[in-house]
């Protein structure tokens, strides 16, 4: 399907999952403290689909698929059709507002709590089919990696006390040092399988750099992306008739290359000095040299380049660090993973409120539903993690303090244990209107990250 329903499907998926778990959280623990429940949706509007089950709840779909509610008994909210009579003693006694605060403390908490459940689960199943990645592999360093010294082929294994079992890790954990401006410990193992412990510099990126590109700010550049000096196809130039496909590039004028960008350089090298150099391959195992000037040359695509005429393969190399573990193991390694995950986001949260973390951070449900597509066609334990991360998000959003959501109520049964008694309908109501406005700004800045993500 096209990227756009693609897109939508997979972010219905998303959240017709993670918006399910959390309102059964309310919803279990409401009747497990007595609380009769109206109505269990999945989903706003008018419902398209419902039926009354045995214990008188009305399970819905709504027409809106995005989000859901739990409609609790009040004391003003009995079963549509019946709202003129007074309500029975019976009824006042499974009514939201009749249980103790303790009992509301627990069924507000609960949709976080289930979401958080929900986030364990799905690493664990992540684990057990097995997330490929590929390893914190050094490529071709500059600048501070350079400075630090860093080199090809350096696997790092650590940063910062922190564990990188792959690329991603790994620039996570650059990600938050470099938004504190500090320098890291790298802790890497080298091609020759030796142990060596580096410090990167970020404290010395520039003031308001691009939070999005620390990696490439920090001079790093990852192996698997780094094309190899394998020759896969010769257009006309100085190459053709002489090189083949098939070749693997050993050197250039005198100076050894290890990867496509070696083969880049020196060619760019070479074109400067102008005159004749030897390109020296490796063809069915026998080292061969030939004199070669580059040329300017016409690309497939109409743009005018220097060089030999030769191009390589783009594909990105198979993922070389799968994390797979047996159903037992994968259970600590699940935990881990989401408290992990929970310091990261929880950091951000911070960082922000700090200045420190840029509010490019904030993503709406275009980022989102393009992120959901993305996972997905990456197979399951791609789409896994990513519905582990987002639950999580979801469950930490939900705690925050804002009233309308679940940590807002929290927030105004803490204060009823505090001073003793709820808090005045007129505070209530003026605390749920900033709420609002706090909410509708936030939801503002993610759609404008969005538009200008597809701007980009």
């Amino acid at each position: 399907m096209g990227e756009f329903l693609g897109s939508a499907w997979w972010l219905l998926v998303s959240i017709g999952v993670l918006v399910t778990f959390h309102e059964f959280g309310h919803f279990w623990v409401a009747r497990r403290c007595g609380v009769k429940v109206l109505r269990f949706s999945v989903g706003f509007g008018k419902p398209i689909w419902s039926r009354i089950g045995r214990d008188g709840t009305e399970y819905a779909i709504g027409a809106i698929p995005l989000g859901g509610y739990v409609k609790m008994l009040g004391e003003h909210s009995l079963e549509a059709g019946d709202i003129e009579r007074e309500p029975t003693a019976a009824e006042l006694a499974q009514s939201h507002e009749r249980q103790s605060v303790w009992k509301r403390i627990a069924i507000a908490a609960a949709g976080p709590i289930a979401n958080l459940v929900l986030c364990v689960a799905l690493l664990w199943a992540m684990f057990v089919i097995g997330l490929a990645d590929w390893s914190a592999t050094v490529g071709h360093t500059q600048g501070l990696a350079a400075q630090a010294g860093l080199q090809r082929g350096d696997r790092i294994t650590r940063i910062d006390g922190r564990d990188t079992v792959t690329w991603t890790d790994a620039a996570m954990a650059l990600t938050m040092a470099a938004m504190d401006h500090k320098d890291v410990q790298v802790d890497v193992k080298t091609s020759s399988g030796s142990l060596r412990n580096y410090s990167l510099p970020l404290s010395k990126l520039p003031a308001g750099f691009d939070q999005e590109n620390v990696i490439e700010l920090s001079g790093l550049d990852w192996l698997f992306k780094v094309p190899p000096n394998v020759i896969k196809e010769v257009n006309p130039g100085p190459a053709q008739g002489i090189l083949q496909a098939g070749d693997t590039v050993l050197a250039i004028d005198g100076q050894p290359v290890h990867d496509w960008i070696d083969v880049a350089n020196a060619t760019s090298a070479l074109a400067k000095r102008g005159q004749d150099g030897m390109v020296e391959v490796e063809r069915n195992g026998e080292r061969l040299a030939f004199p070669m000037r580059p040329a300017s040359l016409i690309a497939p695509d109409g743009t005018r380049y220097t060089g030999l005429g030769i191009g390589t393969d783009k594909e990105l190399p198979a993922q070389d660090a799968v994390q797979r573990l047996g159903p037992l193991a994968a259970v600590p390694a699940a935990f881990r993973e989401t408290g992990r995950m929970a310091a990261d986001s929880l950091g951000i949260i911070k960082r922000m409120l700090t200045g420190q973390a840029s509010a490019k951070n904030v993503s709406g449900p275009i980022t989102i539903a393009r992120y959901a597509n993305a996972s997905a066609q990456l197979g399951p334990a791609r789409f896994l993690n990513f519905l582990a991360l987002l639950s999580l998000s979801l469950a930490i959003i939900n705690l925050l303090p804002i009233p309308v959501l679940d940590g807002g109520h929290l927030l105004y049964y803490l204060i009823e244990l505090a001073k003793g008694s709820p808090l005045s309908e007129r505070a209530m109501v003026a605390s749920q209107y900033l709420g609002l406005v706090v909410l509708a700004g936030l939801m503002g800045l993610a759609f404008y990250n969005d538009f200008l993500g597809l701007a980009r």
